[in-house]
């Protein structure tokens, strides 16, 4: 067995889910990697797919299990669980990161732990699963990455609104009001934005998206999660 079949074996068995070592792989091939190995095939056709199974899975779970929410707050809860941002909070709570097919600059510039690439690679294991296991499946599995994130209250706030959530935290911490620093790279139809935050003088944490709102948003529960008390950064 390679140490490829031996990788997504493990995943799959990690998962609890029944998929192909092939579909599985796919699922974990970033475009880096397939750009850099003679244009392989990548992962972003079942991002499209996993990034609809996830929505009506969440919206579904949220509608069925709070008659008493309205609509708003059935969708900003939506939003928040489905949002990179979150997605990324539960590739890491799975180390997903380790299982990525990653091209070289990927792999230099810490891509295993990018908040995009993380999220896109939870949306295309999703369509795979529900390729290979079903739809029922591929629900259970999408109940099964987010419910840690709804457990823990704190985490579940701060993923749901994280700038306020680390404006209050350092505020807490007599640590000032945080800023942010955006830069954007790539073509104009498909730009990469980089936020850094910001803490008096102190670059405190990044992260990366496709709009400028989104980078912040990651730098932001970056900065909050290495701020926690319990944090050996903070």
């Amino acid at each position: 067995m390679s140490g490829s079949e031996y990788a997504v074996g493990q995943l799959a068995a990690e998962l609890s889910i029944d998929i192909s070592p092939e579909l599985l792989e796919l699922a974990l091939t970033h475009r880096s990697f397939a750009y850099e190995n003679g244009g392989v095939a990548h992962n972003e056709r079942l991002e499209f797919l996993g990034d609809s199974i996830l929505g009506q899975a969440v919206t579904v779970m949220l509608y069925t299990t709070n008659p008493h929410l309205d609509e708003g707050e059935l969708a900003k809860r939506r939003a928040s669980l489905v949002s990179s941002v979150a997605l990324a909070e539960v590739a890491r709570t799975i180390g997903l990161g380790r299982f990525i097919r990653l091209g070289r600059g990927e792999e230099l510039t810490g891509g295993r732990d990018k908040s995009s690439i993380l999220a896109d690679t939870v949306e295309a294991v999703i369509g795979a699963a529900y390729l290979d296991a079903g739809g029922e499946a591929a629900t259970d599995l999408v109940l099964r990455l987010i419910m840690p994130l709804m457990d823990n209250p704190e985490r579940f706030g701060a993923a749901m609104d994280p700038k306020t959530s680390l404006q209050e935290l350092a505020a807490t911490l007599g640590r000032g009001v945080p800023s942010y620093v955006v830069t954007d790279s790539g073509p104009d139809h498909s730009k990469r934005f980089r936020a850094v935050v910001v803490l008096g003088k102190e670059e405190i944490a990044s992260g990366e998206g496709t709009s400028k709102k989104q980078a912040e948003m990651a730098a932001a529960l970056d900065a909050w999660t290495l701020l926690q008390p319990s944090s050996p950064q903070a």
